[in-house]
């Protein structure tokens, strides 16, 4: 799949059959309906074409309420890539973009760039300065600029909508095997290493502390999970906290921090991806580090049950 970042200067492409859309977890949903997309340009002998944002869009409309996100762009762009999609190209969401016409989107964006075949679109899509447009607008021009209009059946379009909101409720709420079934695939955080307390090392259980690379992604709700981490091409097993750490300290600064098994190397600085398999408890204070170290124990042996399970 060929990435494009700049929309002054597109390729030509062949037959485009185009969507829209920021597709945030590139979720079973989407899926449908980007195999949808794929399956139209097949049919005509074209390219398919899928229009993305960065930053998403919300990040600059509702610039002060949490984005949330589900996939990074880097993660969605790699999922994209595996359904088969032939192009992407990343818009740059800006004032300017935002603020043209419907009109504007549909004659010097759309078609002026793009210079569709068809466009594959949602009954709901809308675009434009307060969203103006609409699926009836795009049909309106369709004669005019030469391009098919194929809807997307309207149950894939509120089923991958459902599906978004729930996904990002399971994963705030920490149920992260929900969220796993309903993305088809675990989910993943990109963090970077930086130093902590050094606290875990002194009572046998050395951590990773990690801070998100993209700062717009959700962190799973508090708790101990059992994780996979990639470090380069090798892939460790272990187990996370997510919290405030009660048991060594009262200051409320959420921590994020691994315990790889087998694990020794020096990594301050580098990233590891982390896959959620499973949680395991809820934060807990502890009366002692006697108590916590033991409780550490018995989490080991639960991640190692439920990595086993799972592979």
């Amino acid at each position: 799949m060929a990435v494009f970042y700049d929309i002054h200067t597109p390729p030509q492409f062949n037959k485009a059959v185009i969507t829209v859309g920021t597709f945030d977890g590139v979720h079973q949903g989407h899926v449908a309906i980007l195999n949808e997309v794929v399956k139209h340009a097949n049919e005509v002998g074209g390219e398919s074409v899928l229009i993305t944002f960065d930053p998403h869009p919300r990040k600059l409309l509702f610039p002060h309420q949490p984005l949330g996100i589900i996939t990074p762009l880097s993660t969605k762009l790699a999922l994209i890539k595996e359904i088969g999609i032939s192009h992407t190209m990343v818009v740059p969401f800006t004032k300017d973009f935002a603020n043209q016409s419907a009109t504007a989107y549909i004659q010097k964006f759309l078609v002026g760039i793009f210079h569709p075949h068809s466009i594959v679109i949602g009954y709901d899509h809308r675009f434009g300065h307060d969203r103006l447009g609409d699926i009836n607008m795009l049909k309106h021009y369709a004669l005019k600029h030469e391009y098919s209009m194929i809807e997307i059946p309207a149950q894939l379009i509120e089923a991958a909508a459902v599906s978004s909101t729930r996904i990002r409720h399971a994963i705030k709420d920490g149920r992260i095997e929900d969220a796993a079934h309903m993305l088809g695939r675990k989910y993943t955080l990109k963090g970077a290493v930086v130093h902590g307390n050094k606290l875990g090392r002194t009572i046998g259980y050395p951590t990773a502390n990690l801070e998100p690379v993209d700062k717009d992604q959700i962190v799973p709700g508090m708790g101990i999970y059992a994780i996979t981490a990639r470090y380069g091409s090798e892939v460790y097993d272990g187990m996370m906290s997510i919290g405030f750490n009660p048991t060594v300290t009262d200051k409320k600064e959420l921590k994020i921090e691994a315990n790889l098994f087998n694990f020794d190397k020096d990594i301050y600085g580098q990233e590891l991806e982390i896959s959620f398999v499973k949680k395991l408890r809820n934060e807990q204070k502890f009366a002692s580090l006697n108590e916590l170290t033991h409780q550490l124990h018995l989490d080991k042996l639960n991640t190692i049950e439920a990595l086993k399970r799972d592979s």
